[in-house]
């Protein structure tokens, strides 16, 4: 069982430095080693803050976010997670019931930062490896992408279709999977009311067959970004 939430308590401390809504320390570390958000805000050439903000905040304004904090830190480092918010807040402006202007941005950063997309890719391979024949995988996932990395992944393990009669025969592998959900399950309305934070939930699942577990993820399941290590050069 995945459940690729992060932790509201994480979320609602304003010294992990992962919300908006309580200034503290633009942190975001999971782990508390390593880079901090802070570090990639302020080292990160425009170009790949852009690239980090549009791809893993689906954020359409990405391009002048980056511009507007490339200059901001030109005055001073940003430090904070409400400076962040309000250079945000400059360049997106929200409209009544809204998300904050600011969401977009903050999730791109954590995600990158942590490397979440890529430790779930790993959860999954894992997953083929150690689950016994008849053994379940069950992910919920709370955003597009990682719900698109789930569904890629167990779509490519369960694929059990046929060559085309007009190309040439290709090899297949044998599925590792068993799709159990063809469309992913969402939470009703009675529990959207009782706990809020479950409205973007899907739920997927698959049922482990007896074929070998296969090495690597199939090709442009993780997005092409820079690493974390040529950010922070600049």
């Amino acid at each position: 069982m995945l459940d690729l939430g992060v932790s509201s308590m994480q979320l609602d401390s304003g010294k992990r430095g992962f919300s908006f809504r309580h200034d503290g320390p633009l942190d975001m570390r999971m782990s508390r080693d390593g880079a901090s958000a802070a570090d990639v805000v302020n080292a990160a050439n425009e170009r790949d803050l852009a690239g980090i903000i549009f791809t893993l905040g689906e954020e359409r304004h990405s391009r002048a976010i980056a511009r507007a904090i490339v200059n901001a830190r030109i005055i001073a480092p940003i430090a904070t997670t409400h400076e962040l918010a309000q250079i945000v807040a400059t360049i997106v402006r929200p409209r009544a019931g809204d998300i904050h202007p600011a969401t977009r941005t903050f999730q791109a950063l954590r995600i990158f930062l942590n490397d979440e997309l890529g430790e779930l890719a790993a959860a999954l391979q894992a997953a083929e490896r150690i689950l016994k024949p008849g053994g379940r995988l069950v992910v919920v996932s709370f955003h597009s992408l990682e719900d698109r990395i789930v569904k890629n992944f167990l779509a490519d393990r369960g694929d059990t279709r046929g060559g085309s009669r007009h190309a040439p025969e290709v090899r297949r592998h044998a599925p590792t999977f068993q799709v159990l959900t063809k469309r992913p399950l969402m939470p009703e309305d009675d529990e959207v009311a009782r706990n809020p934070r479950a409205r973007s939930a899907k739920l997927r699942a698959a049922e482990r067959t007896e074929d070998a577990a296969r090495r690597g993820v199939p090709a442009n399941l993780l997005p092409h970004l820079p690493t974390l290590s040529s950010v922070l050069k600049g």
